[in-house]
């Protein structure tokens, strides 16, 4: 057992499969002991010349020490009560039966030296077993350690240690083997990062401000890409340049506040206690130091989507594997999401079950690779982008729960953030994948794209908020007629008070587009968000709505939508440049 005290109560099987040898030098010592064993008690060839126990001479007492019988040729005398004799040494001995008449035409037998000790019979049998039992295990013993086994050189696999008990002791691998890379079907692509730590990081609440060194978008990522693939828009619109210290030190400017930030620290501390011991998060975030002492989890399985959705808003304050006080829980998340990628003929698949997973975890490789120029991290984010296009509806242009699916607008969203993402990031994203999401756009529009519906165009809050936000990154202009009737409805509508999702893509949306219908909606949404915090006990930095999306995400979803909600000033730079402080 790794440290602790071996006891006896436990077994240890090891399989070594860097050394075979080792296996050999443990047979060659079995055989030894079974050598040994023999000499020790060696068996007769012959049961039938040993006498009978009422012809057996009766043993000195003390001379099995515990009173025991004696597993040889010797037993003891027992009682009527079937113990063992008390007063052996007052008893009679037996006398053994007179050996036959010698034959007269045999030859004379040489008789034995008197040690004054009986001598079974068949014992000169049991010497010949032992000395043939002893020369073929010697014999074994050359041949086996004259066998030279060449070591495996494949360090992919390692050494497989298993510890159990008897005693209800709980089963411990010590070491993973790993998987083998040759398998198509498994992940190939190397890990960016070192083994993770046994423990999660110190999670002692610290509020203060502190981001760390600036993490600039790298200006000098140029790839080289067939002319079909769509370029990087040069300029400050829209993306991540505002995730960095100078820029949250302008915030005041923006609209946020030094309580919006204080909560925005507090939430991403509550993530931070929340993480689990292999680098991920889950919906179901009572496992690791929370103990089941936060309310409200959340039910849905996949962990690549938790994970992704938990890291973002540490990206959107700024925080990366490479800088600031919470870099060590962005690597290991980050480690994580590497480490369930399928790498296949498509593309990497982080779904686990959806899509939804997918276009989550494709945001956050692009933007961590966007905001630190990670070579490490180049090949699993553009693998999360192919896929993403690989699983596109090609006849509507829109993404469900599975590949080809037709589309519906809250899967194909998050999609669409991922490619856009990786555009920011100078990754590969195809005009023509772009362009057919225009399509499945027009085909659940209603009031000439005022307003959007689920699959079909009857129009919903969120999937209106949703589609705006799509068509703004697909190039509507801010004068297009109905962008702007569609932002004056979501005005009128104001933030929802227990609707993350809706006001998650909504706050984007207003921010975008800016001007008077920012201010109004910011002041509320941001107010709201502060007051609303948990800010005692375990729960403290997290927040919890009841709605029907809560149900599958649970507080965390809550609590990494409402952190985002409030970087929205400096997560993603507006797209139209213009301050609500113009108007």
């Amino acid at each position: 057992m790794r440290g602790g005290r071996t006891s006896p109560d436990f077994f240890v099987a090891t399989y070594n499969t860097v050394a075979p040898e080792a296996g050999l030098g443990a047979c060659s010592i079995a055989l030894i002991l079974c050598s040994a064993s023999s000499f020790v008690s060696p068996i007769p060839l012959e049961s039938d010349d040993r006498p009978e126990p009422a012809e057996v001479v009766a043993a000195d007492a003390t001379a099995t020490g515990d009173g025991a019988d004696r597993a040889g040729d010797t037993v003891i005398a027992r009682d009527d009560l079937g113990g063992p004799d008390h007063d052996a040494a007052s008893q009679p001995p037996v006398v053994p039966p007179e050996p036959p008449a010698a034959d007269g035409n045999a030859e004379p037998e040489i008789a034995p030296i008197d040690t004054g000790v009986p001598v079974p019979a068949g014992s000169g049998r049991s010497l010949v077993s032992f000395l043939v039992s002893a020369l073929v295990h010697a014999a074994a013993m050359i041949c086996l350690a004259l066998i030279v086994v060449a070591a495996r050189s494949d360090s992919s696999l390692g050494t497989l240690t298993l510890s159990a008990s008897v005693a209800n002791q709980p089963l411990q691998i010590e070491e993973m083997i790993s998987i083998d890379p040759s398998d198509p079907h498994l992940r190939r692509h190397n890990a960016l990062h070192s083994a993770l730590p046994a423990e999660n990081p110190d999670v002692s609440p610290t509020y203060e401000l502190s981001p760390g060194p600036q993490s600039p978008v790298p200006g000098d990522l140029h790839f080289p890409r067939p002319d079909e693939w769509t370029q990087r828009t040069d300029g400050p619109h829209g993306g991540l340049e505002g995730r960095n210290a100078k820029s949250r030190g302008r915030r005041t400017g923006t609209g946020a506040t030094d309580a919006s930030e204080a909560a925005v620290e507090r939430g991403l501390w509550w993530l931070v206690a929340h993480q689990r011991e292999d680098g991920s998060w889950s919906f179901d975030h009572r496992e690791g130091f929370c103990q089941g002492r936060c309310r409200d989890h959340g039910r849905h399985t996949s962990t690549t989507a938790a994970t992704a959705l938990a890291l973002a808003p540490f990206l959107g304050a700024g925080y990366t594997h490479q800088s600031g006080q919470h870099a060590e829980t962005v690597r290991r998340g980050l480690y994580y999401l590497q480490s369930r990628a399928f790498v296949t003929d498509d593309g990497c698949d982080l779904r686990e079950g959806t899509m939804y997973a997918q276009g989550l975890a494709a945001i956050v490789l692009c933007e961590a690779y966007a905001m630190t120029g990670d070579d490490g991290l180049f090949d699993v984010a553009q693998g999360a982008l192919d896929y993403i296009e690989y699983a596109q509806d090609k006849n509507g242009g829109g993404w469900r729960y599975n590949p080809h699916q037709p589309g519906d607008t809250t899967v194909t969203g998050w999609q669409l953030m991922g490619l856009k993402s990786g555009q920011m990031a100078r990754l590969r994203v195809r005009s023509s994948t772009m362009l057919l999401v225009n399509h499945f756009l027009d085909s659940v529009q209603s009031e000439e794209g005022a307003r959007y519906g689920y699959q079909d165009p009857t129009p919903g809050d969120a999937t209106t908020a949703i589609g705006l936000l799509c068509r703004m990154y697909l190039g509507w202009p801010r004068e297009h007629p109905p962008l702007a009737a569609g932002v004056a409805y979501l005005d009128r509508l104001g933030p929802s008070e227990d609707d993350m999702y809706y006001n998650y893509y909504a706050t984007q949306v207003l921010h975008h587009w800016q001007g008077s219908e920012w201010k109004r909606w910011n002041d509320s949404m941001r107010d709201y968000l502060v007051s609303t915090q948990a800010d005692r006990g375990h729960m403290a930095g997290s927040w919890y709505f009841d709605h029907e999306h809560s149900t599958a995400g649970g507080r965390l979803y809550n609590t990494a939508m409402a952190v985002m909600i409030l970087e929205v000033y400096y997560r993603y730079m507006p797209l139209y440049g213009e301050s609500w402080s113009g108007k």
